[in-house]
């Protein structure tokens, strides 16, 4: 009884401090996460554009010549596209901007036609225009430019304003300059693998390397086949849609259409900010009509069955070891816990993680006992 009890209250102890190490070491991510999440961006792209840098050095064998050569195969053609689609893109972005008031008033008036409670149930839930924008209290500009109101008279706020902005625009280009050369740096890195990190490590014992080395290979195989596979697929779906959306005769279809699939990138995120704008402008917009809200929602169903039973399945398969549940829980979970960009950032990475340390401790704990 006494062997018993000194092992739970070790088991005990030994748990508390693993926890206590896992909730520093979060909030530490968090608290720098400005710092890191330019070296994390530059990681991922790095992991994204490794198989394309490896082609060109497997011909060139340089790795400078080779970097060149990939980022000029990369920007030129981006380049090319910005400046002939570009215009394009900018004026249909514009005049969706310039239309989505008519479109409110119109979802407002359909509303208020068809369903006249509804103003007066949303005015007892205290929705109403006056309680809404105490929301935007919350707004971090609206309350630098009121605290800058205070400061002083109004050309020496706008002073203020204009150094803030300055210095903001600095930091926003020492981020993206960071974020680059991490990219440069991750991506001529060589590959290394379970056993070159282990072998960093003489303390361990041999058993133990090659244990520590087969959970750092399924790591890192979870991390690069879910983000190169992942872009992939969230390309190939927002094609299909941007096409699909056109087809039925959705103004802004292509661009819509797009940003559904990309953002996507985040399960549910383009379908969440995306879908719902174009069901209004497919119903409100001009021309808008019932056949044409059923067609933007069935190229919707037709790109969700698409993705569910042969895009994903034959690029993803299941080479990530996480689900699709999985996947969107880890965003939000993460997500919550950063309370910033970071944990969208990290979401895989700490995801797949948990997933690689439970099954280690599975097979080399937990099975021998049951």
């Amino acid at each position: 009884m006494v062997a018993t009890g000194i092992t739970v209250l070790a088991f005990t102890f030994v748990l508390a401090f693993s926890l206590f190490v896992g909730w520093v070491a979060l909030r530490f991510l968090s608290f720098a996460s400005p710092a890191l999440t330019p070296v994390i961006v530059g990681l991922f792209l790095a992991l994204l554009f490794k198989p394309y840098y490896g082609w060109f050095l497997a011909h060139v064998r340089n790795p400078t010549l080779a970097l060149v050569l990939m980022l000029a195969s990369v920007l030129v053609p981006l380049g090319f596209v910005c400046w002939f689609g570009g215009a394009l893109l900018v004026e249909q972005v514009a005049h969706l901007l310039k239309s989505a008031p008519t479109i409110v008033t119109r979802a407002s008036d359909w509303v208020n036609l068809h369903y006249p409670n509804a103003q007066s149930v949303l005015s007892q839930l205290g929705a109403n225009p006056d309680d809404l924008q105490l929301m935007f209290l919350t707004n971090p500009t609206r309350f630098s430019s009121d605290v800058l109101s205070e400061l002083g008279t109004t050309y020496g706020a706008n002073a203020v304003k204009a150094s803030f902005g300055f210095l903001k625009y600095l930091t926003g280009l020492a981020s993206w300059l960071v974020t680059l050369l991490f990219f440069v740096f991750f991506l001529m890195r060589p590959d290394m693998r379970g056993n070159d990190y282990v072998s960093q490590l003489p303390f361990l014992k041999d058993e133990t390397k090659g244990f520590v080395a087969r959970q750092i290979d399924a790591f890192i195989d979870i991390l690069v086949n879910f983000f190169q596979r992942q872009v992939v697929i969230c390309l190939i779906e927002g094609i299909l849609y941007g096409t699909g959306f056109m087809f039925v005769g959705l103004p802004y279809g292509f661009v819509i259409g797009f940003l559904l699939g990309v953002i996507n990138l985040v399960p549910l995120l383009g379908t969440v900010l995306c879908l719902p704008i174009a069901a209004s402008i497919a119903f409100f917009g001009d021309g808008g009509s019932n056949l044409r809200l059923i067609g933007v929602l069935s190229v919707w169903l037709t790109g969700q069955f698409l993705d569910g039973y042969l895009i994903t399945p034959k690029i993803q398969g299941e080479k990530t070891g996480l689900g699709y549940a999985g996947v969107i829980f880890s965003f939000f979970f993460w997500g919550v816990v950063f309370h910033s960009m970071l944990g969208l950032l990290l979401a895989i990475p700490l995801s797949a993680f948990c997933v690689v340390l439970w099954r280690a401790l599975k097979d080399r704990y937990i099975r021998g006992v049951i």
